[in-house]
């Protein structure tokens, strides 16, 4: 299981939002540089980055920023307000090694399977944020206030074909909070598609998590508020996972 410490990129700044709500900001300085090649000289091979301005505003997308963490040493998967293909192209050519799309691998699958064709499966990461709601697990969307119009599994067809090869899923219940990941929710979602690598995010708290995570086939986890609040180091956690 690869592990992916993520960075959320908020004007300039290191951040975490708690369940992805803009007025719970948790700051943790200035520099995100400097904390992307400290996970390098850990050893990490990826690191996970959310562009909160350009998410909430495409003009404001911090292009810069991601091409100067690219140049860290790590491959960067990175997502935020991708709403075209020039958005695409533009973090590709900052140097991202995938790009995460997320609200349109929602509501527009027929676009976002149209790009993973185009651009190849490896470049693009489709990023569903779920609810789970009398067992079904059912993505959301326009800032988790919305379910989409069908189950997980209904909308993953209209992928069928384009070769979906990563695919990243929150649990919008967890995110944030450290009250440790639904493992549930990954077991099942490595059953229903084993040829989906499925990236865990949310909730991940303690070094057992990770373990966890890795017994049900999750292909990668990603950590950010555990690492930035002590919980355990990336160190401890390679050394949890020396795969990863």
């Amino acid at each position: 299981m690869i592990l992916y410490p993520a960075i959320d990129l908020l004007d300039g700044r290191v951040v975490r939002l708690t369940k992805g709500d803009f007025s719970a900001v948790t700051d943790y300085g200035d520099d995100p540089v400097a904390v992307a090649e400290s996970y390098a000289a850990l050893g990490a091979q990826w690191l996970h980055v959310v562009d909160l301005s350009g998410a909430r505003d495409g003009t404001r997308r911090q292009t810069a920023t991601i091409s100067d963490l690219a140049n860290c040493g790590l491959k960067v998967q990175v997502g935020g307000g991708i709403r075209k293909a020039v958005d695409i192209d533009a973090l590709i050519n900052a140097g991202a090694s995938r790009v995460i799309v997320g609200s349109l691998a929602v509501t527009a699958p027929e676009q976002v399977a149209s790009w993973i064709s185009r651009y190849g499966p490896e470049k693009i990461v489709a990023a569903f944020d779920v609810r789970i709601e009398d067992g079904e697990i059912w993505p959301t969307t326009s800032g988790w206030t919305q379910s989409g119009a069908e189950p997980l599994a209904g909308l993953l067809e209209h992928y069928a074909g384009s070769g979906l090869r990563h695919a990243l899923v929150t649990d919008v219940a967890k995110d944030g909070a450290l009250e440790g990941p639904n493992v549930y929710l990954y077991s099942n979602l490595t059953a229903l598609r084993p040829d989906i690598a499925w990236q865990a995010s949310g909730g991940v708290a303690a070094l057992s998590d990770l373990s966890a995570l890795a017994k049900v086939g999750a292909s990668g986890a990603i950590i950010g508020k555990a690492l930035y609040e002590g919980r355990f180091t990336l160190a401890e956690a390679m050394a949890c996972l020396p795969s990863g």
